[in-house]
């Protein structure tokens, strides 16, 4: 389909709606010739600004320089549908199947860590458009009832303000012929402007002193006497440790690159919407949304009444281009628009403003993945498969203290102790990846029972049942 052709999509600038707005902080020059400092951190997202800012706050004599390919909050940070979750395992029930006995643990300390985001951005009186609404789950096929009826169980078990909605109650709330019902969470998170939380967190790193570069890719990483040599496109810096921060990104690490998938996802937002339009939808709570599927659609509103519409398509391309043009995919769009009309027929005639693609860092059990590299001096902290809002900051504090050599309960944790399995190279990659998409498809519509396929994934504990 023609991108011209699809509805709404006429007028749609290919443009991250967060990001695509003046008065944003920077630009910060590129490094050029030799430097120094204690703590090396690369990657401008959300990983790399919350660990520069950990390491100031903690040691506040430290020399901190972040190094930035593009720009800050270029890569999913800037991108993403703006959910903030407590959420440390991909939700609660991939959590219980993955780590059971780790559970209560990692509960707590998801929690512990989004209190912590607040308490964060009220110290330094910052306003990213933090609303913590919770998040509403629908069914949309009716094997989605019974799931999410466990999962409304297995939140209650855990102190969670869950309650189940049947489809009248649903419809009640959020408007939609699609709807057979919906589990709504009130007490796990909500919703965030993801651009103002980046732009807020260079503010705050700035503030603290953190040196910040940004078009300063990184070539490389050698050993120098008892540090490290990070080589740029136009320099070097002499490091006494390094924290990598890369996300979907390729590393200056090899093993990195075996351990995280980058998969590309597509968004869609609307223009605002008019007063009896926004009334023909109901959603009082303001609350984001996704759908139980396995290619599942996430959704919310902005504070100017928009609608953001995202997901379905996950799209990994054969040899694991980043490449910003892959961005530009006419299908994914189309699709979206197709979709958000079925959801939402009375908007009917309603026009997209913003389309964009972006990499998320995938690794095959869906969460993040920490480790130490050249003697403890290299630390890391990636692959937290759209859950990274609030899951980086974690991610953060626990490179942190692998750097530190800190025993912490947050070290001990098997989730950090033990690395995902790797994805296997190029040629087999693509392919494998490409069978796994299909099966989950095919799960979708032969009303969640999976193949054998899926089956023997599930049984080496990959993460495909999130």
């Amino acid at each position: 389909m023609i991108l011209g052709t699809a509805p709404g999509l006429a007028d749609a600038r290919e443009a991250v709606f967060w990001t695509d707005r003046p008065g944003r902080p920077g630009p910060f020059p590129a490094l050029t010739g030799r430097a120094e400092a204690d703590l090396v951190v690369v990657g401008g997202g959300f990983t790399g600004l919350w660990a520069a800012i950990m390491a100031k706050e903690e040691y506040p004599g430290t020399d901190v320089l972040l190094l930035e390919a593009s720009t800050i909050g270029f890569g999913g940070s800037g991108r993403n549908g703006g959910f903030i979750s407590d959420s440390l395992t991909h939700g609660l029930s991939h959590g219980a199947s993955r780590w059971p006995s780790e559970l209560k643990t990692l509960v707590r300390l998801g929690r512990e860590n989004l209190t912590e985001i607040v308490e964060t951005l009220d110290r330094h009186e910052a306003d990213v458009g933090l609303r913590l609404t919770g998040k509403t789950t629908v069914a949309v096929a009716p094997h989605q009832v019974g799931e999410l009826r466990a999962l409304e169980r297995l939140h209650l078990e855990h102190g969670d303000d869950a309650v189940w909605l049947d489809a009248e109650e649903m419809r009640a709330d959020v408007d939609s012929p699609t709807y057979l019902g919906g589990l709504r969470v009130r007490s796990t998170g909500g919703l965030v402007d993801p651009g103002l939380l980046v732009d807020a967190l260079t503010r705050i790193a700035e503030r603290l002193g953190v040196r910040l570069h940004e078009r300063t890719p990184v070539t490389g990483m050698a050993r120098a006497g008892a540090g490290l040599r990070v080589a740029t496109g136009n320099g070097s810096v002499i490091a006494g440790q390094v924290l990598l921060a890369t996300n979907a990104y390729p590393a200056p690490l090899r093993r990195l690159r075996h351990l995280v998938l980058p998969v590309w996802d597509y968004a869609l937002m609307t223009e605002p919407l008019s007063p009896p339009q926004l009334a023909s939808l109901g959603w009082r709570e303001r609350q984001g949304l996704t759908d139980a599927g396995n290619q599942f659609h996430y959704y919310r509103l902005t504070s100017d009444d928009r609608i953001l519409w995202g997901g379905y398509d996950a799209i990994y391309h054969r040899g694991g281009t980043v490449d910003d043009h892959e961005a530009r995919r006419p299908a994914s769009y189309a699709l979206l628009a197709r979709h958000f009309f079925e959801t939402f027929p009375q908007l009917e005639g309603l026009g997209f403003s913003h389309r964009w693609g972006g990499a998320i860092d995938s690794t095959s059990r869906f969460t993040a993945t920490f480790g130490t590299a050249f003697g403890g001096r290299v630390g890391y902290a990636v692959g937290y498969t759209g859950l990274g809002v609030a899951a980086s900051r974690f991610g953060a504090r626990v490179a942190l203290d692998l750097l530190a050599r800190r025993a912490t309960e947050s070290t001990a944790l098997k989730m950090v102790r033990r690395s995902p399995a790797p994805f296997p190279p190029e040629p087999l990659r693509w392919p494998i990846v490409e069978l796994t998409r299909r099966a989950l498809v095919r799960a979708d519509r032969r009303e969640g029972r999976r193949g054998p396929w899926l089956r023997l994934l599930d049984a080496f504990g990959v993460g495909f049942n999130s």
